[in-house]
C-alpha cells in the first residue's frame, strides 16, 4: 500500500513539473515577438562588364550565383524572371528651357516611345520653374504619345533642374499598375539657388526629395543631360555639377545618365540604344525580407561571377 502511494506521488509530482515546464514554455513563446517577413520585388539589369564597355549587348552569359543583401544582410531569393518584353509605364519629361538644340532630338524620342514594348503607357510632360505642364497622359497609344512632343527653346534659365517637377510627375503613376516603371527625363541638371559647386547641386533637398518619391514608387530614371543657356555658355563647373546630379539622381533609382561631355549631345541615339539593352537585360527579382524596420532600406545585388555586373536601385522602401 505504501509502495503503490509513493509511487502514484511520483508519478503526480512528474505530471506537475511536466505540465509547469509546458506552462512555461507556451507563455515564452507567447511573449516571443513575432518575425516580420515580407515578400519584396526589385528591378535589376544583368550584364556583363564588357558589353557595358563595348556598349553593345552579347550572347546572356552565366551569372552563376546571385546574391542579394538588405541592410547588408543576406536575404533568401524566392525568384528571378525576365521582364524584358513586358509593358512598361514610362513618363517622358523635358526641361522647357532647354536650348534649341535639344530639337533635333524629338525624332529619336518619338522612335523610341513607339518601339517601346506592346501595351506600353506613356505620358509626356515638360516643366518650367518646378511646375509641370502634361501634353500627353498615360496612355497606351504609343503614337499618339509620340506625337505630343513639342519643340522647346529659350534664352533664359530659370535655373530650378527638373527635381521639383519629378516629384509630381511620380504621383501620376498612382493608380497605374504595378511593373516595369521609368522616367525619361532630359535636363541640365543645375538647381541654381543652390549655386554653381557641385556638392551643394548634388546634394540639395530638392534632389534629395525627388530620389525618395522615386525610390518609394519603385521608378527608375534615365537622365540625359542637355544645356540650358546657362549651361551653354561653357561654365564647366555648373556644367559639370548638373550632371553630377543628374548622376545622382539616376543610380540611386536604378537607372542610368547619359552625356556627351560639356557640350549639347550630337545624338540621342547612342544613349536610347544602352537604355533598349538595360531595358532588354531587365529582371525582376523576388526576395523575402527578414528585416523588421520599415522605410528606407539599402540593398545590394551581386553575382559571383566576376565578369557580370547588375545594375539595381541602391535602395527600397517598405512599409
Amino acid at each position: 500500500m505504501i509502495e503503490h502511494l509513493a509511487t502514484r506521488t511520483t508519478v503526480l509530482i512528474a505530471s506537475g513539473i511536466v505540465a509547469a515546464i509546458c506552462f512555461l514554455s507556451t507563455a515564452s513563446l507567447a511573449q516571443q515577438p513575432k518575425q516580420k517577413v515580407r515578400i519584396v520585388t526589385v528591378p535589376i539589369s544583368i550584364f556583363s562588364k564588357e558589353e557595358l564597355r563595348k556598349g553593345s549587348v552579347g550572347e546572356i552569359l552565366d551569372a552563376e550565383t546571385i546574391t542579394l543583401r538588405e541592410n547588408k544582410i543576406e536575404q533568401q531569393i524566392l525568384s528571378i524572371r525576365s521582364v524584358a518584353d513586358t509593358p512598361i509605364s514610362l513618363a517622358i519629361l523635358i526641361q522647357e528651357d532647354l536650348t534649341a538644340n535639344v530639337n533635333l532630338q524629338l525624332p529619336e524620342i518619338a522612335k523610341f516611345i513607339k518601339e517601346l514594348p506592346r501595351g506600353s503607357r506613356v505620358m509626356v510632360a515638360y516643366t518650367r520653374a518646378g511646375g509641370i505642364q502634361v501634353n500627353q497622359r498615360f496612355t497606351e497609344d504609343l503614337e499618339k504619345a509620340s506625337k505630343a512632343l513639342r519643340v522647346v527653346g529659350s534664352t533664359i534659365s530659370s535655373g530650378n533642374g527638373p527635381y521639383e517637377a519629378l516629384i509630381e510627375v511620380a504621383k501620376r503613376f498612382e493608380g497605374l499598375p504595378q511593373g516595369r516603371r521609368a522616367v525619361l527625363v532630359v535636363s541640365d541638371g543645375v538647381v541654381a539657388n543652390r549655386g554653381g559647386l557641385p556638392f551643394s547641386i548634388t546634394q540639395s533637398p530638392e534632389i534629395d526629395r525627388a530620389i525618395i518619391r522615386l525610390q518609394r514608387a519603385s521608378i527608375a530614371t534615365y537622365a540625359f543631360y542637355s544645356p540650358t543657356a546657362a549651361t551653354e555658355r561653357g561654365n564647366s563647373q555648373l556644367i559639370l555639377a548638373g550632371q553630377s546630379a543628374l548622376e545622382r539622381l539616376a543610380d540611386e533609382t536604378g537607372g542610368k545618365s547619359y552625356f556627351q561631355g560639356t557640350i549639347a549631345p550630337i545624338s540621342f541615339e547612342p544613349f536610347f540604344r544602352e537604355v533598349n539593352q538595360m531595358l532588354g537585360r531587365q529582371f525582376s527579382l523576388t526576395y523575402l525580407s527578414t528585416g523588421t524596420k520599415s522605410g528606407f532600406q539599402t540593398i545590394e545585388v551581386k553575382s559571383s561571377n566576376p565578369n557580370i555586373r547588375i545594375e539595381h536601385p541602391r535602395g527600397i522602401w517598405l512599409r
